[in-house]
Parts: C-alpha cells; sequence; structure tokens
C-alpha cells in the first residue's frame, strides 16, 4: 500500500532573529553588529520546507504558540504546500525564538529558546499516528522533547517508516533511541560528541563505522561542511564531495541537506545517491540568507549537479552507486 505522505518531520519551529557582526563578542562585551533580520526556521520547519521543495509530499508535527509568530509559520507552511494539520497550538506559551550569529564568512552560532516546542507530549504524538504511520520517511531532530522524540519514532518504526535522526544541538544523546533509527546524520561536532574521536578526515570513517555498530543502522551519513558528506551504507563507504559556492549564511544548510535527503530517500533512491543530491541542496542554501527561506527547490539542485558533471542517473531511483 502507498504512503499517504512522502515525508513526515517532527520538529522546531523557531522564529530567527540574526544578527550579523565582524566577530563574535567577549563575555561582558557590547559589540556593535552589522546587520539584523528576521526569518522563520527551526530544525522541523526548515526540513519540511526543503523536503517539500524537492518535490516530496510533506506534513509537519509539532507545537507553536498562540502568536504572531505562530501565525508566520502556518502562512509559509501552506505556501510551500506542507501539511500542517498536526500542529498543536499552545494557549500560554509562545512560539519558539532562535538568535543566530552570523559573521562575515558566514558561519554562525546560535541560542535557540524553546517556548512552546518543549511543551509537546506524548499524547500529541499518539494524536499524529495517522500522520506518522503513513508516511515513507519520518524525519527528527532533539530540538523537543526526547520523550516525545522517542515516541514518535518507536510509532514510525513499528510501522515500517525509514527513521532519520539528525542529533541535534549537539549534546549527549538517550541511548533508547538507538532501537528505532534506521539512518543517523550528523554533522562532525555531532558525531565526535557521540564517540569521543575527533572528526577529522582521518578519523571519519572509524566513527561512521562506531555509529552504525552502535545504533545497528541501516545507513551513516556525516556531514562535514565545506568538505562534503561521509557515508557508510550497503557495504559503501565513500566521500562524497561538497561544491563549491559563493557563501553568504550557513543558517539552515544542514537542514536544506537532511529534508533533500528524506525526499530522495522516500523517492526510493539509494543513500549515496540521495547524499549526492542534498549535498547540492545543502550548498544552495548557503548562497541565500535565512533558514527555511534558503532551501533550494529540486531543479535548481539538479541544475548543481549538472553543471560539476554530475549525471541525473547518479541520484535517480535505485542502489547505492560505488
Amino acid at each position: 500500500m502507498s504512503s499517504r505522505y512522502d515525508v513526515c518531520v517532527l520538529g522546531s519551529f523557531m522564529k530567527d532573529l540574526v544578527a550579523s557582526a565582524e566577530r563574535r563578542p567577549l563575555p561582558g562585551e557590547t559589540l556593535h553588529g552589522t546587520g539584523f533580520a528576521e526569518f522563520l526556521g527551526g530544525k522541523g520547519v526548515n526540513q519540511a520546507i526543503a523536503a517539500a521543495r524537492m518535490g516530496a509530499r510533506t506534513a509537519i508535527v509539532g507545537t507553536i504558540g498562540d502568536d504572531r509568530y505562530g501565525e508566520e509559520f502556518l502562512e509559509l507552511l501552506k505556501r510551500d504546500g506542507v501539511d500542517t494539520d498536526w500542529v498543536v497550538r499552545h494557549p500560554e506559551l509562545g512560539t519558539g525564538v532562535g538568535l543566530p550569529l552570523v559573521l562575515p564568512d558566514g558561519s554562525n552560532s546560535i541560542i535557540i529558546v524553546s517556548r512552546a516546542n518543549a511543551a509537546i507530549t506524548v499524547a500529541d504524538i499518539d494524536a499524529a499516528a495517522a500522520v506518522l504511520t503513513s508516511s515513507a520517511v519520518l524525519s527528527v531532530q532533539l530540538e523537543l522533547p526526547v520523550e516525545a522524540s522517542r515516541a514518535a519514532l518507536q510509532l514510525a518504526s513499528a510501522a515500517g517508516v525509514t527513521t532519520i535522526l539528525t542529533p541535534a544541538p549537539v549534546g549527549p544523546v538517550d541511548p533508547s533511541l538507538a532501537a528505532f533509527v534506521d539512518i543517523l546524520v550528523p554533522n562532525e561536532m555531532e558525531a565526535a560528541a557521540l564517540t569521543g574521536l575527533d572528526c577529522d578526515d582521518s578519523q571519519v570513517p572509524e566513527i561512521a563505522r562506531r555509529l552504525a555498530d552502535a545504533w545497528d543502522l541501516r545507513g551513516c551519513v556525516i556531514t562535514l561542511g565545506a568538505r562534503g558528506a561521509f557515508v557508510l551504507a550497503d557495504g559503501v563507504e565513500m566521500l562524497v564531495p561538497a561544491h563549491p559556492v559563493a557563501t553568504v549564511d550557513t543558517v539552515g544548510a544542514g537542514d536544506a541537506f537532511c529534508g533533500s535527503l528524506a525526499a530522495s530517500l522516500a523517492a526510493g533512491a539509494g543513500l549515496v545517491d540521495a547524499v549526492r543530491l542534498a549535498n547540492a541542496a545543502g550548498a544552495l542554501s548557503t548562497t541565500i540568507n535565512g533558514a527555511a527561506a534558503s532551501a533550494p527547490s529540486r531543479a535548481a539542485a539538479v541544475a548543481l549537479l549538472d553543471s560539476a558533471g554530475s549525471e541525473r542517473s547518479r541520484f535517480a531511483v535505485g542502489p547505492p552507486s560505488p
């Protein structure tokens, strides 16, 4: 039986209030910024929009406040065709807020204040069981309470849904999640935190093997920024190179990658092929300011692959390419 949705995302809603500066302030220092902007983001929203723009039938599960920011999110998601029927509006807590600081080279650091995101409950997850179990792929991050994330992963896994976990923000990960995760997608900081190993080029394959063994994964993808992404799956271990682009803002790049990855997997692509397209999507997202707004279309990601000499067959539906 075909799935009702290609991708379901369980995740956070964060109104990003973005400051730009020449450097990070020192402790106790007040520093003049060079710019300010407001964007709609949060890992859940970013991934859902990225998946939708890659052509996936997408739904999102999460919690927002009964406020102006919440209305902005619902309008944004509906414009991109994301189903918001399972988004809960909290009557008292406001919509989550993110406070990124962006430096001239495009790198960033972010403070998040969860607010309504932290109020999602296992009962909310149970109420969304229909969408969690009728999707081809479920993508989850760690900006929500772990009990809710575990419940969603468990429901989806039991229904045969492919489950993806992005272990972000970086920090300790509840080991009970491992039983319900098919594909783990850490960045290099998260991979290092999970294994205690430095994520330099020589260590990356060993880190991926350790994570795959410890979590009993179908696949592990370690994103390495400008160095590309390392993939371990089905006996294949390889570095998929990044695409050189004129980076202006890396906020949301990892989410564009993960949303694209989920969409390709839902369409039947193998993991290596899905990563090739996700690399292009992540690269393009860094050329535009903002998080959700920067997710590219599938056509744009395909065009970047073509311009780099990649063949469409390399990311078509089918088994991973060597």
